[in-house]
């Protein structure tokens, strides 16, 4: 199994990560149509403003030379909760790990404990994957759609 690495985002790879982010999320979006919360619907604007947000650290996630992924971890250092929105995996690297190898490399960097993250309620295997690293659900369910739920997440 490859070992995955993370690589801070600069804001002048603003345009790479839309492009990335566009494709990943494309099928969801496709499927549920949740054009105003899905990722793969943000403006370059929106992706550089997240950018610029100092409590924001965006990272690629690798493994060997390839970029498989990002996730965006939002850490205001205070002792509040820490945010992971969004993580992603390109298509052609899914279940592979890389996304559990990268929640270990995030809680290297930005510590084990105090996370909260939420995804889309009918996609059992995000759900399965954030269980099985520690995150529990909170029991706060929003609806989006008539197709889609988003379902939230704690991890101590």
């Amino acid at each position: 199994m490859e070992e995955v690495h993370l690589i801070r985002i600069a804001i002048s790879d603003a345009e790479k990560l839309l492009l990335l982010q566009k494709e990943a999320f494309k099928d969801l979006l496709d499927k549920y149509h949740d054009f105003e919360t899905n990722p793969g619907n943000e403006s370059l604007e929106k992706i550089e403003a997240k950018l610029k947000q100092k409590e924001t650290y965006f990272y690629y996630i690798c493994a060997d030379s390839a970029i498989v992924g990002a996730v965006r971890v939002v850490d205001r250092k205070d002792g509040s909760r820490k945010r992971v929105a969004p993580i992603f995996i390109m298509k052609d690297y899914r279940g592979k790990g890389f996304a559990q190898k990268a929640f270990y490399q995030i809680e290297k960097i930005h510590g084990q404990n105090h996370w909260k993250l939420d995804t889309i309620l009918q996609e059992a295997g995000n759900c399965y994957l954030y269980e099985k690293l520690g995150y529990q659900k909170t029991g706060e369910i929003e609806t989006i759609n008539e197709k889609m739920d988003i379902v939230y997440f704690e991890k101590d």
